[in-house]
């Protein structure tokens, strides 16, 4: 019997996108993309033209002035939002804001890994489908998400970060990840317990079961249940997630314990440092073990061994214990990542001038 189309049922036309955020491939061609404004999901048929896989090493310099260049803006409009790596082509992905504000326009973006050009996908007029959030947060909302590393500058602890003020809708979704006909997706609910993590199936079929997230965070020495997952990866081979928050508690979700409607309670595993946002998680292999490289606003890049969170009992108490070690690899700079090939990862590195460019990191150098 032959394999079902994942595009089975899609329709060609404008998803009518208000807002571009996190990307998750699916199976096939299928891209997912977040739209926190307009409070939905879109699968997209991006029908990536590679006939030969790419491998390897890629490099692309001065990524804003690249991207600025071809859609004829200036660098300070366009806003990268995130990037995804298609697992059969290799080819790039990244979703866009061009402009800010009422006059910002969702962008999909692909550089073709072969011979680095860009051509962006026209979202007027793509096959796909919809999966409408049953509990973002209303327009209305008079909640807020503070954002690091976004925003006015402000004063923590005889440093400077920034900090913005969102209205809730606009974390409606925080990240996505796709994992056995299942889409997660993080963020914030129209609940009083507001972090949630969400399971769509795929095909989208109009089903979808929410879970309220509850977490010990060690920086702030209470249980929280408002604050939402900025980045996960599947673990275990999907039956968990790792999770982390900003400031910055990393924490472990088995899948069986997220009840439809109900609470779960994460374990802590680990608290990588106040004042500070988790920007990407990514899960590799080296030698043989398992690791997870995370990147934040404030602190440097981190690798952890999965093998020290599998033992780690759950953190319970303020500010100490900090939870599993961690290494700092010699690199500035990284905020989005993406698993490239066995060798390699994707990073989103900016110099000392502040110029951001595509590079791989070396896996084995990590």
């Amino acid at each position: 019997m032959a394999a079902q189309d994942p595009t089975d049922g899609f329709v060609v036309g404008d998803p009518g996108l208000r807002s571009i955020g996190a990307l998750a491939f699916g199976p096939g061609d299928v891209l997912f993309v977040a739209d926190s404004e307009g409070g939905k999901v879109v699968a997209v048929d991006v029908a990536d033209p590679a006939t030969e896989a790419a491998s390897g090493p890629f490099d692309l310099a001065d990524l804003d002035t690249t991207l600025a260049t071809y859609l004829g803006c200036d660098v300070g409009d366009v806003a990268v939002r995130d990037l995804a790596v298609h697992p059969r082509t290799g080819n790039i992905y990244l979703s866009v804001m061009r402009g800010t504000g009422t006059a910002g326009q969702p962008v999909l973006v692909r550089i073709d890994r072969h011979d680095g050009s860009l051509a962006d996908l026209p979202l007027d007029r793509v096959a796909h489908a919809v999966a409408a959030l049953d509990d973002a947060p209303a327009e209305d909302d008079p909640r807020q998400d503070v954002r690091l590393g976004e925003g006015e500058p402000f004063e923590f602890n005889g440093r400077t970060i920034r900090i913005a003020r969102i209205p809730a809708r606009l974390s409606a979704i925080t990240d996505m990840a796709y994992v056995d006909g299942t889409l997660l997706v993080a963020g914030l609910s129209n609940e009083e317990f507001a972090s949630t993590l969400r399971r769509i199936p795929f095909p989208f079929d109009g089903r979808q079961e929410s879970t309220a997230l509850e977490i010990f965070h060690v920086s702030h020495g209470k249980w929280e249940t408002a604050a939402p997952i900025r980045t996960f990866v599947p673990y275990e081979g999907g039956q968990s997630v790792l999770a982390s928050y900003t400031c910055t508690p990393l924490v472990h979700f088995p899948m069986a314990e997220l009840v439809p409607g109900g609470r779960a309670t994460g374990r802590t595993v680990a608290e990588l440092g106040a004042g500070n946002q988790p920007l990407d998680i990514v899960r590799f292999e080296q030698d043989g073990a398992e690791h997870l490289l995370v990147s934040h606003t404030s602190h440097p890049l981190m690798k952890i061994a999965c093998a020290d969170i599998d033992v780690q009992a759950p953190l319970t108490e303020p500010k100490e214990p900090v939870g599993v070690p961690r290494q700092l690899p010699d690199l500035t700079g990284v905020s989005l990542m993406a698993n490239l090939d066995d060798d390699h990862l994707l990073a989103l590195q900016a110099d000392d001038t502040g110029t951001r460019h595509l590079r791989s990191l070396k896996v084995a150098s990590l």
